[in-house]
Formats: C-alpha cells, sequence, structure tokens
C-alpha cells in the first residue's frame, strides 16, 4: 500500500476512560436529548437552532462563543433549542485545506490525530461541562464517531458524505437525530433514499464488529442550497422548495418528516450576511402553510464572535479560518428576532 502506518491510535473505549463523562452530565445530556427529540418527533413545537462556528478552530474561543449562547438561550428557552455547532472535521472539496481540530488541533502546527482525538473530546466535555450544551458534529468519519458517542446530541451528515453507505447505515444505529444534506448537486431523492437507509435496521462491519443497528426514527432532511454543472450556486429553501420537499415525504412513508434549512452554504452563494434574510424568509413560509410549518424544524447558521473570515495565519480571535460567518452582535440580534417573530405566529 502507499501509505506510512504512522502508530495505533487508542480505541474510542480506551480515550473515554482517560477523559470520562461523569453521571451528573451524562443526565444533562440525556435531558437535552429528550426535548431536542420531542421536537423531530412533533411533540413539542420550539424552534431548533444548529448554530456556531464553520469549524471549530481554537478551544478558548469556541467556548467562550458558546458560553454567550448560554446566556441567549436561557432567554429564548420559551421558543428555541440551541445546539451549538462543535464542528471537529472539516471536509475539503480538493483534500486541501485545513480539515478541522481533529487532525489540526493547533492549525498552525503539522497534523497529529492523537493529540486531535483528545482535544475534540476536552472540548465537547467543556461545552457541556461549562455552559450545558451537548452541542452537534459532523459525522465526517463514520468510524470516528464513538470518540464523542456520548457527547453528541445531534449529528449531521455533508452533502459529500450522504451517498455513502457506511454513513448512512452508521445513521441507522445512533440514538439522536441525524441530518442528511442534499448533495451538492441538488439531487433530492439521493437525500431522501439516506433518510429512509437511516430509519431502518441494518445488519453491517462497524469498527470490525458485526453489528445491528435498529434504526433512526428522527433521521432528517438538511436543505443546503445546491451546484448546477457550471458550477453555480442555487437555493432550495423557498417555500417551493419546502411544499417540494413535504411532498416527497409525503410520498416516502419516513417516520417523522423533519427539515432543517441550512441558511449558509449554496443557499446563501456562501454570502454569510445573507443568513439573516434567509432565516425570516424561512420563518415567513413557515407562517405561510400548516404543512411547512409542522415540517420545518430549524434553522442551521454559521456565526462566530467576529464576522467574516480570514487565513488561520491571521489568528484573529474568534473569526472563522474556513466559510465566514455572522459575527456575535449579528448572531444574538437575530436569535432575539427569531424568538419574537415564533411569540407572535
Amino acid at each position: 500500500m502507499n501509505m506510512e502506518f504512522l502508530r495505533k491510535l487508542p480505541t474510542p473505549q480506551e480515550i473515554k476512560t482517560l477523559y470520562p463523562l461523569n453521571s451528573e452530565l451524562a443526565k444533562v445530556k440525556e435531558k437535552n436529548d429528550e426535548e431536542i427529540r420531542k421536537v423531530f418527533t412533533g411533540e413539542s413545537d420550539k424552534f431548533i437552532l444548529v448554530i456556531g462556528p464553520c469549524s471549530a478552530d481554537r478551544e478558548d474561543a469556541v467556548i467562550d462563543y458558546i458560553k454567550r449562547l448560554r446566556i441567549v438561550q436561557d432567554q429564548v428557552a420559551d421558543q428555541i433549542i440551541i445546539i451549538p455547532r462543535i464542528y471537529t472535521n472539516k471536509p475539503r472539496t480538493t483534500g486541501a485545506g485545513y480539515k478541522g481540530m481533529l487532525h489540526q488541533p493547533n492549525p498552525l502546527s503539522d497534523p497529529d490525530m492523537l493529540k486531535g482525538l483528545v482535544a475534540i473530546r476536552k472540548l465537547h466535555m467543556r461545552a457541556l461541562e461549562e455552559a450545558g450544551f451537548s452541542c452537534a458534529d459532523e459525522m465526517l468519519y463514520p468510524e470516528n464517531h464513538r470518540y464523542l458517542s456520548d457527547l453528541l446530541s445531534y449529528v449531521a451528515v455533508g452533502a459529500r458524505s450522504v451517498e455513502d453507505q457506511q454513513h448512512r447505515l452508521t445513521a441507522s444505529g445512533l440514538d439522536i437525530p441525524v441530518g442528511m444534506k442534499n448533495p451538492t448537486s441538488g439531487d433530492l431523492s439521493v437525500m431522501m433514499n439516506s433518510i429512509n437507509a437511516a430509519q431502518h435496521s441494518h445488519t453491517f462491519i462497524y469498527r470490525g464488529w458485526e453489528v445491528v443497528s435498529k434504526g433512526n426514527d428522527t433521521a432528517h432532511a438538511i436543505l443546503r442550497g445546491y451546484v448546477d454543472k457550471r458550477g453555480q450556486s442555487h437555493p432550495n429553501y423557498h417555500y417551493e422548495d419546502l411544499i417540494q420537499v413535504h411532498e416527497l415525504y409525503e410520498k416516502s412513508g419516513l417516520l417523522n418528516p423533519a427539515v432543517i434549512v441550512d441558511t449558509n452554504h449554496s443557499n446563501s452563494n456562501k454570502k454569510w450576511l445573507e443568513q439573516i434574510r434567509i432565516a425570516k424568509e424561512v420563518l415567513h413560509s413557515i407562517k405561510s402553510s400548516e404543512k411547512v410549518y409542522k415540517m420545518v424544524k430549524g434553522l442551521m447558521i454559521e456565526s462566530y464572535i467576529e464576522d467574516g473570515s480570514q487565513k488561520a495565519d491571521e489568528c484573529v480571535y474568534g473569526k472563522s479560518i474556513t466559510d465566514p460567518c455572522l459575527g456575535w452582535e449579528k448572531t444574538e440580534q437575530l436569535i432575539f428576532d427569531i424568538a419574537e417573530i415564533r411569540r407572535n405566529k
């Protein structure tokens, strides 16, 4: 094989033993999981915001941001459930660039996967311990999920991964909501097939074991826009798009029809300020249709402390080194606006 085997990494159980989750924090996560699940099953009409940096690049700034979210969450708890994004793996279209904290716990240093495994677990644990949030992460590498499986309350499967069999089968074995993004091509049938696969039981190989999954009835859709054959971005968050997904759900017979709308990526053409307008348009669509109201469970928003983005070596505290994000002041106001719109529904 054309690769060098550097070292054998600890198993998830070994990492969890070194950095264990105590029973008190486990109860906090269990409570969060229950509240989030009720939104996806329709037992709760609260609105979910999966919100945070495009990538978790440094522990201090991410925890600072999440503590700010905690203060806001307490003020909008009657309407909104915040699930902070702590995305520790980053898919790269060409394979080049910063691949996330798992690969580089220090973005300016060489990759170190052992340090990365420890860093991502410690970061998610701090969010739970210091702010009471069990967070969201992207399942870029299905076999790595076990390193964080006792800490996460939400998982996203990205646009480049949604057709992959191992992602679909692993999602079917998780007991938390898993959002399946539409692929970059925009083919909604791919997304729906992925949800279908995730909602059913499967026998497959996982981390060297033969396993049987039970099916995940809260696997659902994430609309993130798409790119056409000419490389141009197109949105799929408009009212007509939401109605189309509702019709697909009706034909599918899938459990708990649900959509999260991603306000960035191809929906905004990565024009990060557009996220504010897009969020409010989706809320207007929700108010315009009972069907859309019941199906759209929330939004995914890319947000950090500072507006925009930067190169990794610029080292501006709390500014994204991957996709540009909304800064804190705009984020805080948007959350308050969403809560107020929801109160006046």
